[in-house]
């Protein structure tokens, strides 16, 4: 690829991130989403949260699903979980999820 292909692809991306990025802003008022949407939009997060972490935690280094006690990572988010539906504390639960996993490796090592 050449130098100026490269600056184009630069530059034609930052005016799809900053139109994308921006949309909303430069609308404004004049556009209501509806109820509903706005009620489902709630969900969105965490939704992008699970599509990110549950490959790492079910997907092997070889990209195969690995569901038993031998995946530890997989272990400790169930454990992770667990903790959180009792505590309802998301800070509370990463330290200790990853102080279990932390846990777990170190005790598989030996």
């Amino acid at each position: 690829m050449a130098d100026w292909e490269i600056w184009v692809v630069i530059f034609v991306l930052a005016l799809a991130t900053a139109a994308t990025r921006s949309g909303f802003w430069l609308v404004g008022h004049r556009v209501t989403i509806p109820k509903r949407v706005q009620e489902m939009l709630r969900y969105a997060p965490a939704c992008a949260l699970a599509a990110i972490v549950a490959p790492d935690l079910i997907l092997a280094a070889d990209g195969q699903p690995v569901l038993d006690a031998s995946n530890l990572k997989l272990v400790a988010g169930i454990v992770a979980t667990v903790y959180y539906l009792l505590r309802r504390n998301m800070l509370e639960t990463i330290i200790f999820g990853m102080a279990f996993f932390t846990a777990l490796r170190l005790i598989s090592v030996i």
